[in-house]
């Protein structure tokens, strides 16, 4: 008997060469019927002896490019009809959009092997590609993805091209990026007298002007980098001079994993994801005596190292020879530019040639960065190679939501059902420059998917641009969304849960509905809301946000909480601070709440002990004093220091646990007037934290709350203290849930903010 279905196949079936792998497989089974790109993903129709269709669907399922990602098969029977061949057909738009954009791939085997290959037409071309690898998201205009809807539309393909594009048989078959030198993108190098080398060797000049030591700028698949020498320190220190990142560590990229392990010590976990289609940068610990500039990451343990991802990455790696800083091109606190004329107006300050093409970045994406905890993926942040595949919600909303994410490291999150839409990175909204890629990443991502918003989240802080943008759009419903119940709703979220769970949301800064800023919370809490069961002891924070700048303001802070005006004789900045600037102002400024809001900030609790070992008394990125307290940290001391836990009323009247740290501050004095090192100190530090952090989730349990714990935020980036709270409270019975998928940090919030959003929007 024969048999003729429909089907319908969602998620990542577009760009990946799932239609000629439906071909193929449709005429080995010898059925009728077409393949079809559509709005809802991959249309198919298949007619023949009903064995031969069940085999099909089976191996549909089971043996699709790896590219690929199956979310959902529909399947309905039709009316036999008199079709016996099997065709690729053109796209068609039938109504609200579906399909889902595959993000950049990294280059593929084959691609590099031709690359390589002196016989092949295209040996050497910077822009190979196939149905395998190459650019997606950060071409696509719109949907269907075709060709005339990609930025590739200026290159009309050459008949060798064309041939190969209208093959199902071949590789190249409806590759819409598809180019050889005669029909495609082309390089050009702009020297920093401004002359210009084209057809020549604009790559050869580019390597020349990387050995003699200079900085350049390079036009990649998201956006241009910073490139130089990452062994020699002058030419580090130059560009970090120019760039005005006195101390943020840079990334590296390497030409294989040869040079990676010279450099780092890897674990299998870590090789997955160097060599997986994503390549994002990994942090990897840092081997003893690599030889690579201590200026590429000063004071830190780990590197952050990447594989090429594009051919052109390839060539400059190959002929070169070199180690290069890979770095996002942009002045500071400005997004990555991705424009040749981008490049040549921001840029000339800090680069000494350009290393640019013709094909247009129609979205600017940053590098991911991510790294391995317990053998999984715990993501830094998520943007090329990730962005926009979606995350499935446990929970859905028949309403379309746009969550507009918090004021650093911000994402957006745009939601289809249980779908959520995450972003890629957008950076700080602390300017006009990022602000304005926010907005226009909004429009694209809303253009690209036909999402109709009507409803916006955002954070309660009536002063980020993210929540004013949000309180600016018309004809929508508003949710606000309390910052830390957004971390905690991201990961569970993430995870797929939704039941209450103790969520420790540790991080610089939350706005706090009762006037304080938070920042270092136990919240008994699931996607519909939270209540605060717990919470680190106010500080307060001298000079408002310049304590988040200067941390020695947060050790004399701390030091006043516990001593009063009777501080103890310590050679730190916090007590030199004190006498220059003149003690009674400062403590005047204190006692009286003056510029000094109150905080209770895990970040700021990190802030000053960081100070008060003598690890930093002055930052120049965010969160560097913690970062730093971290690296400084001696893992094998067993020492911890002692916290206190008192109960005070809530705002609502219930019982709040508050961690106390005079204890620990009385122990942490008495170390460094006996002249204890400072990695003695930090690790006594991490142990003691994360020792009350266990207790007071017990004590929130032991009081009728959940055995699940969330750790979130942005100081659970701090892989040594995630690693001793999470065994703390595993060996509390409590079972552990730690992202992944998404960043602890505010880049993950915008997930959060959409999932409460579609909790409170049912």
């Amino acid at each position: 008997m024969e048999q003729r279905l429909k089907i319908i196949v969602r998620g990542v079936v577009q760009g990946v060469g799932f239609r000629p792998f439906v071909y193929r497989l449709a005429r080995s089974h010898d059925l009728g019927g077409y393949v079809a790109n559509t709005d809802q993903g991959v249309t198919i129709e298949v007619q023949g002896e009903k064995a031969r269709v069940a085999e099909f669907l089976d191996r549909l399922r089971t043996d699709h490019p790896p590219l690929a990602e199956i979310t959902d098969v529909e399947i309905a029977e039709l009316p036999l009809n008199s079709r016996k061949a099997f065709s690729i057909e053109g796209s068609t738009s039938v109504g609200e959009e579906e399909a889902l954009v595959t993000p950049d791939v990294a280059t593929c085997d084959d691609c590099l092997r031709e690359l390589r290959d002196q016989d092949d037409r295209r040996y050497r071309y910077p822009f190979i590609n196939c149905t395998n690898c190459g650019p997606r998201f950060t071409i696509i205009a719109h949907l269907p993805y075709d060709r005339p809807r990609t930025t590739m539309r200026a290159f009309r393909m050459c008949p060798a091209c064309d041939a190969e594009y209208h093959d199902p048989a071949d590789r190249r078959f409806h590759a819409q990026p598809n180019a050889c030198p005669v029909c495609g993108p082309s390089l050009t190098y702009v020297a920093e007298d401004g002359s210009e080398v084209r057809g020549a060797d604009p790559l050869a000049a580019a390597v020349d002007a990387l050995r003699a030591g200079k900085v350049i700028a390079v036009k990649g698949l998201g956006g241009v980098h910073l490139a130089c020498d990452a062994r020699r320190d002058d030419v580090v220190a130059r560009l970090r001079a120019r760039k005005d990142r006195e101390e943020k560590p840079l990334a590296i990229m390497v030409s294989g994993m040869e040079e990676v392990e010279a450099l780092c010590e890897v674990c299998p976990e870590e090789r997955a994801l160097l060599v997986s289609p994503r390549r994002p940068i990994v942090l990897m610990r840092k081997r003893q005596g690599a030889e690579i500039s201590d200026l590429v990451a000063p004071h830190q343990k780990y590197l952050g190292v990447m594989l090429p991802y594009t051919p052109l990455h390839h060539l400059l790696l190959r002929d070169s020879g070199m180690v290069l800083i890979m770095t996002s091109g942009n002045r500071s606190e400005e997004p990555i530019v991705h424009t040749n004329p981008g490049a040549l107006d921001r840029l000339t300050s800090i680069a000494d040639g350009f290393l640019l093409h013709d094909r247009e970045i129609e979205t600017r994406c940053d590098d991911s960065v991510t790294r391995v905890w317990r053998g999984k993926e715990l993501i830094v942040r998520r943007s090329r190679g990730y962005a926009p595949l979606p995350i499935e919600m446990p929970v859905g909303c028949d309403r379309s939501i746009l969550a507009c994410g918090g004021e650093l490291k911000n994402t957006f999150c745009l939601t289809r059902g249980s779908e959520a839409i995450l972003s890629h990175h957008i950076g700080d909204l602390k300017e006009e420059p990022a602000f304005d890629s926010f907005v226009q990443g909004i429009e694209h991502l809303r253009r690209l998917f036909h999402i109709d918003v009507q409803v916006v989240t955002h954070d309660l802080h009536p002063d980020y641009l993210s929540t004013r943008y949000a309180l600016s759009l018309e004809g929508v419903r508003n949710v606000g969304v309390q910052h830390h119940h957004a971390h905690v709703a991201s990961c569970l979220a993430e995870h797929g849960r939704d039941e209450p769970v103790i969520g420790i949301s540790f991080d610089g800064a939350g706005y706090g509905p009762d006037g304080t800023i938070w920042g270092g919370e136990f919240l008994i809490a699931d996607l519909g809301g939270y209540e605060r069961a717990g919470r680190l002891a106010h500080l307060s924070m001298p000079g408002g946000d310049r304590a988040t700048e200067e941390p020695w303001r947060m050790a004399l802070s701390l030091l006043y909480r516990v001593f009063g005006e009777d501080l103890p004789p310590l050679r730190c900045a916090a007590v030199r601070e004190r006498e220059r600037r003149g003690w009674p102002v400062l403590a005047r400024m204190i006692d009286v709440g003056l510029r000094t809001p109150l905080t209770s900030s895990a970040g700021r609790l990190f802030d000053a002990v960081a100070s008060l070992a003598g690890v930093r008394d002055y930052i120049s990125y965010e969160g560097q004093a913690a970062i730093e307290l971290e690296m400084a940290a001696d893992e094998r001391e067993p020492g911890a220091y002692s916290f206190g836990l008192s109960v005070e009323p809530g705002e609502d009247g219930k019982e709040v646990l508050v961690v106390d740290p005079e204890p620990m501050v009385h122990e942490l004095v008495s170390d460094l007037l006996a002249g204890q090192e400072a990695s003695i100190v930090a690790a006594r530090f991490h142990r003691g934290l994360a020792q009350i952090t266990g207790q007071t989730a017990q004590r929130i349990r032991d009081r009728g709350g959940p055995g699940t714990a969330v750790l979130t935020g942005g100081v659970f980036q701090n892989m040594f203290l995630c690693e001793l709270v999470a065994g703390e409270l595993e060996e509390r019975g409590f079972e552990v849930l730690v992202h992944s998928r998404v960043p602890p940090n505010d880049g993950g919030i915008s997930l959060g903010q959409a999932a409460v959003a579609a909790v409170r929007s049912r």
